[in-house]
């Protein structure tokens, strides 16, 4: 059985912006892992393919190690497709059987299931509708020539319309926002599936642990400096390998620490997921960082999501409560607002972004990918868009995108990781996508400044 994981279209793929422009909603985190991970475990899979958005293909194939919107996994085995937005944690679908096709009650496919006897039927209607559309031209064997995302469309196309259909009612994510309410939830989850618990990396005294032992693990590598608090009164705590706690840390539970991350005196709260290589200082509660992301200095980040390679300035602080209560919105277009139905929503933050000191963010701000923003001693407006400068109160054009991939290459580099052609125009795409809610913030921002 080949398990292939397909991202969902533009209109679907925007409830999980701005951390999904760069990546595939399935290597969103939440607990220990991603999504992806999540999927892989739970239907026991081996054999593992993805379809991505054109634009991020070859990005993606160079971090993937397996195939990318590569047709030829299209035959040959027996094939269970899945949309990564499936809580893994409720997908109880057998990974072999008949053919089916799990719909939700929109009619949009959640998962397929496609016997390797019924491969050769649906090929057929993917070529004749090929044909069709294409008269004149003969049609390429998609099974082997077609390397775009456009295949597996009409691959799921052709088995909706040809094989069983099944009401579906498992789970799914449907928005970003989603992954930080449940976080703590699932770290509880990941824990118990690890099966880890105890002491393996080194404890420097004197140090501090409370609640039940059975609820730490501490891996190989780790390094928990003195005068550190480990908690795991209130859920697990799992730091994972050659991360580094120092002096006058508070880690609390349910809490995971991702690989080589560095915390420096943090007050580290219940429910947070810090990914790989970050470092954080301040106090951090029930949010998740997807690695690679510094936020060393005070100031205070709750229930938020930052992406990678996010840096925030010292003192930069997010709300994640009003005043009166009321549940939170979030404008992920920068005009409509979508009505979070929680009282406790921080910020989202996508890669690249970069804050000043004393940057302060509302109650359910949106921070595009690739952002710089200056601080203005006051809250910021809750949408700054993708590649926006925001200096002065306003957003402007800056220096343009051509700087801000310098710093990009800069940062990667820090880090041995390497800013690629491929890299590269994958963001040319987004700034391509994102062009007109910045534009239309830049026009407003000039018009606020002739009034000045």
């Amino acid at each position: 059985m080949r398990l292939i994981l397909v991202d969902s279209p533009e209109e679907v793929r925007g409830n999980f912006y701005p951390l999904a422009l760069s990546r595939p909603l399935w290597e969103l985190r939440c607990g220990f892992t991603s999504l992806a991970e999540k999927l892989i475990a739970r239907v026991g899979a081996s054999d593992v393919a993805y379809f991505v958005a054109d634009y991020m293909a070859d990005a993606y194939r160079a971090k993937a190690r397996r195939p990318v919107n590569d047709s030829s996994v299209l035959g040959g085995d027996d094939l269970l497709i899945v949309d990564p937005r499936v809580k893994a944690d409720s997908f109880d679908v057998a990974a072999k059987g008949p053919s089916e096709v799990g719909v939700d009650e929109q009619g949009s496919v959640l998962y397929a299931r496609v016997a390797k006897d019924d491969l050769a039927k649906l090929h057929k209607t993917q070529d004749t509708r090929r044909k069709t559309q294409d008269t004149g031209r003969k049609t390429q064997d998609s099974r082997l020539k077609t390397q775009d995302s456009k295949s597996i469309a009409e691959f799921i196309g052709a088995a909706k319309a040809k094989l069983p259909n099944v009401r579906s009612a498992v789970p799914a994510w449907r928005y970003i926002w989603d992954l930080v309410l449940a976080n703590a939830e699932q770290i509880t989850a990941d824990f118990a599936a690890a099966g880890r618990n105890g002491i393996e990396g080194m404890v420097e005294q004197p140090t501090a642990i409370r609640g039940n032992k059975k609820d730490i693990y501490i891996a190989p590598g780790v390094t928990v400096h003195p005068m550190v608090v480990i908690d795991a009164g209130g859920g697990p705590v799992y730091i994972d390998e050659d991360a580094e706690i120092h002096p006058f840390s508070r880690v609390e539970g349910p809490c995971y620490i991702g690989k080589k991350s560095v915390l420096l005196g943090a007050k580290c709260r219940k429910g947070n997921s810090i990914g790989p290589f970050c470092r954080i200082g301040g106090e951090v509660e029930e949010s998740i960082m997807q690695g690679y992301s510094n936020k060393y200095h005070g100031g205070f980040l709750g229930h938020a999501y930052v992406g990678e390679w996010v840096n925030l300035g010292a003192l930069t602080t997010n709300s994640d409560l009003k005043n009166d209560y009321s549940t939170v919105s979030v404008m992920l277009d920068g005009r409509r607002a979508i009505d979070t139905g929680s009282a406790k929503v921080g910020s989202l933050i996508g890669d690249h972004a970069k804050t000043s000191i004393g940057t302060l963010f509302n109650t359910g701000s949106y921070v595009g990918a690739m952002a710089l923003i200056m601080a203005t001693g006051k809250p910021l407006p809750k949408f700054i868009p993708s590649f926006a400068w925001f200096v002065e109160g306003i957003v402007t054009k800056g220096f343009g995108k051509g700087k801000l991939y310098e710093t990009a290459k800069m940062v990667m580099s820090r880090r041995n990781c390497q800013w690629t052609d491929a890299e590269q125009s994958m963001w040319d795409a987004v700034f391509k996508m994102t062009a007109p809610e910045r534009d239309e913030a830049i026009k407003k921002g000039r018009r606020a400044m002739l009034t000045r």
